[in-house]
């Protein structure tokens, strides 16, 4: 019971871990090569996982709907999904960046519903509102708050609402891929039900297929190949590289993925959207930001948010 509440929970706490690992690896080495070195690295583990489990370097039993889904997934949720992101974070800033990805729940509920036909009761939807209402009130911040003044700019939204959108539609597209494959396992003569929990990073090593092939393009067309060889090179950036590997394309994505296994996409996609507020206290801690009450009183709104999907 709660099978799925539980795994999206303990994605909001791998990636919690992830952004912590992220944030210096990327200002050591720079967003690009990391991404580039992490989609390697991930791929590396996935097809380990893959080996051990089934015996075979790749999908096993996977066909071209299975596949066809889960590269959509990646072009959208991390090429696109982080291309935009990135560009929101120069434009307007992290903080407003994070507020805008609050929308990937609700793109995720709107787009289940379009693509897998899901629908949520009306105490699910009011548990994603106030959840997001929370996350919103944590991150908000007024201009006269933050190093920045003055109306923030319209690219830099409009990157950071994309980021948002695509993150849920690449979520819902990963799941229709899910459907695809345990499908195309059950067409070849295998019981999807002994692969369920392979099945998961199987399908994500799919996305890191499109994911390092997307972001390799971006690193080249960008002229920061050279950058890419450097990073390489510094064996303290591979270090936080490897962790923010471990727990974000690894572990956290497969296990978003087999969240969808067992709970609706909008609900899975609301309870990972915590990552912002649980990293609040670590952020504190290790980089001493600053934690204002708003924070904490949003914080206390997205977790009694997240609470109406266990009580009701």
């Amino acid at each position: 019971m709660y099978t799925g509440e539980l795994i999206s929970l303990s994605v909001a706490i791998s990636w919690t871990f992830c952004a912590l690992f992220a944030e210096v690896a990327s200002k050591r080495m720079g967003s690009l090569p990391l991404n580039v070195i992490r989609m390697a690295l991930s791929l590396l583990m996935l097809v380990g996982v893959m080996w051990i489990f089934t015996g075979h370097p790749y999908p096993y039993g996977a066909d071209a709907s299975t596949w066809g889904w889960l590269l959509l997934s990646g072009l959208i949720g991390y090429v696109l999904g982080d291309f935009c992101l990135f560009n929101c974070y120069i434009l307007i800033g992290s903080r407003y960046g994070q507020l805008l990805m609050t929308l990937a729940p609700a793109a995720a509920a709107i787009s289940g519903r379009i693509i897998l036909g899901q629908s949520m009761a009306w105490t699910k939807i009011a548990g994603m509102i106030v959840t997001m209402t929370g996350i919103a009130l944590s991150l908000y911040r007024k201009p006269s708050e933050d190093s920045r003044s003055g109306k923030l700019p319209a690219k830099g939204i409009i990157f950071g609402a994309i980021a948002g959108i695509c993150q849920g539609i690449g979520l819902v597209c990963s799941a229709k891929g899910l459907t695809c494959y345990e499908a195309s396992l059950l067409h070849s003569g295998i019981d999807p039900d002994s692969m369920r929990n392979v099945i998961p990073f199987s399908s994500t090593a799919i996305r890191a297929v499109m994911g390092l092939l997307g972001f390799t393009l971006w690193t080249l067309l960008s002229g920061h190949a050279a950058d890419l060889g450097r990073a390489a090179h510094d064996s303290r950036g591979m270090l936080f590289a490897l962790g923010a590997t471990i727990t974000g394309p690894f572990i956290g994505v497969s296990l978003s993925l087999m969240a969808t296994l067992y709970t609706e996409a909008g609900i899975a996609q609301t309870i990972m959207a915590l990552t912002p507020i649980l990293i609040i206290l670590p952020t504190w801690l290790l980089f001493k930001q600053r934690v204002t009450i708003k924070e904490i009183i949003g914080a206390l709104v997205a977790v009694s948010g997240v609470s109406m999907f266990f009580l009701f």
